[in-house]
């Protein structure tokens, strides 16, 4: 989610989503949860430099996870891990938390900010590598591979813009060759709801042979779905399980309730006019126009001012989608 909403370092992970869900409940949602736990996720935050060049000793961070289990008893469960996005955690991974407890898997919810006392990087980007997100999902599947009531085989990967962005992008072969979660864990499968596309990477089409599904809205002016559009054409002329959904008329954020009216963000940085591509040899995302190393305070390609905005419609839409994703992906029972 790309929605600022104040939060102080170290407040508790889901104190807003709990706000949310009393102010918009989910009744057509079971909200029951056998099981919360909370863990500490040991990753690193590493500049976007050290994270594609494949450098092991950034610096060290401690995160955390909300791990919901939706029954008691010993089966081991299928998984969705959920990235959030440049707002932080919300009420919007606790209402697809929900969604999927109805199905009966497991959520962990990973909090990427609080734990490097970030709370927004909404307007400022900088603040936080992106890909440092595809890390912590790769160490969040470690934290699950030691459950003993997580089915490793059967853990997919979801995440929201920012979050939307690392969770496709951890599908490729090279960035889990790299940074990847140790013991062969792989993920089932890759959702991205709204997700950055526009990076044009070393391998970039060498993807795991598992699914990828991307979910956009057409009037998008965050993260506009036209780079998604290219970037899934290229990976399906190679063969690769790859879709794009996209919902006329919605915009970004569609699927989160609390945004009844549209929300202006004059301040939210954009690249939606960005070209990018990463050097050869790798370690350095360039503008492919200019050709000069990309920062968000540099380049004069970043733009301000976007709209975020619920669609009813796209909502329900996607929320169909993914659930018979889920079912035919990870069979739960």
């Amino acid at each position: 989610m790309c929605v600022s909403f104040s939060r102080k370092p170290g407040f508790a992970l889901f104190g807003w989503s709990l706000v949310v869900s009393a102010l918009f409940p989910i009744s057509s949602v079971s909200a029951q949860i056998a099981r919360l736990e909370l863990h500490t996720i040991q990753t690193q935050t590493p500049t976007e430099q050290e994270f594609l060049s494949g450098k092991k000793d950034a610096k060290p961070a401690t995160i955390s996870g909300e791990l919901r289990i939706p029954r008691t008893g010993t089966d081991r469960l299928p998984t969705v891990i959920l990235l959030h996005g440049s707002g932080g955690p919300s009420g919007l991974q606790d209402n697809w938390a929900r969604e999927f407890a109805t199905l009966g898997v497991a959520t962990f919810i990973v909090d990427s900010f609080t734990g490097r006392s970030v709370t927004s990087t909404q307007n400022d980007q900088d603040q936080l590598s992106r890909w440092a997100h595809i890390g912590d999902a790769y160490r969040a599947l470690e934290v699950l591979g030691k459950h003993p009531r997580i089915d490793p085989a059967r853990v997919v990967v979801m995440g929201f813009s920012r979050g939307g962005g690392a969770a496709h992008y951890s599908a490729l072969k090279r960035f889990a060759a790299m940074h990847g979660p140790a013991g062969g864990l792989t993920f089932a499968g890759y959702i991205g709801l709204y997700p950055t596309c526009n990076r044009n990477f070393i391998d970039g089409l060498d993807v795991a042979d598992k699914p990828i599904r991307l979910f956009h809205g057409a009037a998008d002016d965050y993260v506009p779905a036209a780079g998604c559009r290219a970037y899934v054409e290229r990976l399906r002329k190679v063969g690769k399980d790859i879709t794009l959904t996209e919902y006329p008329g919605a915009h970004h954020v569609f699927d989160n309730p609390a945004l009844k009216d549209p929300v202006k963000l004059p301040q939210a940085q954009t690249t939606r006019g960005c070209p990018f591509l990463e050097e050869v040899p790798g370690g350095r995302i360039v503008n492919s126009q200019t050709k000069q190393p990309f920062t968000y305070a540099s380049d004069p390609c970043v733009e301000r001012g976007v709209t975020v905005a619920y669609d009813a419609q796209a909502h329900a839409e996607v929320v169909k989608a993914i659930k018979e994703f889920l079912i035919v992906t990870l069979q739960p029972k």
